[in-house]
């Protein structure tokens, strides 16, 4: 399969998009609960998305999401439960996507790799994220 999901499937920890998903139109994978969406789009030539501008809304978000789109390399991502524990490894490949949506986790670069980061801002420094201890 080439979308993945790992961990409670109503709320999965993280959605993995290989690069070889192929789908027609536009399809979400994320629950629509999830401050950040990750889908996919196919568009044949000429198809025009038509101009538009995104509403203002207020949007309470407590937890940080992110995305990470491996451009180049290879990495290994390990999910962990509250204790520590290792709970999935997740091979990345060039061209895979990932949400992480919530829990620790940990990536480990397998080769020289260049990721595209995206998240909610802003920033919020040593106060964003808390590095855990893990069980051996």
């Amino acid at each position: 399969m080439s979308v993945e999901f790992f961990g409670v499937s109503t709320y999965p920890k993280a959605i993995v998009i290989r690069a070889s998903e192929k789908i027609q139109g536009i399809e979400f994978f994320s629950p629509p609960e999830y401050s950040q969406q990750i889908g996919l789009m196919t568009r044949q030539v000429g198809y025009i998305v038509p101009a538009h501008i995104h509403n203002k809304v207020e949007r309470v978000i407590t937890s940080t999401q992110e995305v990470l789109i491996l451009r180049r390399g290879n990495c290994l991502v390990t999910l962990f439960n509250s204790e520590g524990e290792s709970e999935e490894k997740i091979y990345l490949n060039s061209g895979d996507a990932i949400l992480l949506a919530h829990g620790a986790h940990k990536i480990e670069m397998l080769s020289e790799c260049e990721i595209l980061e995206i998240k909610q801002g802003p920033y919020a420094g040593k106060n964003d994220k808390t590095q855990i201890e893990v069980v051996p």
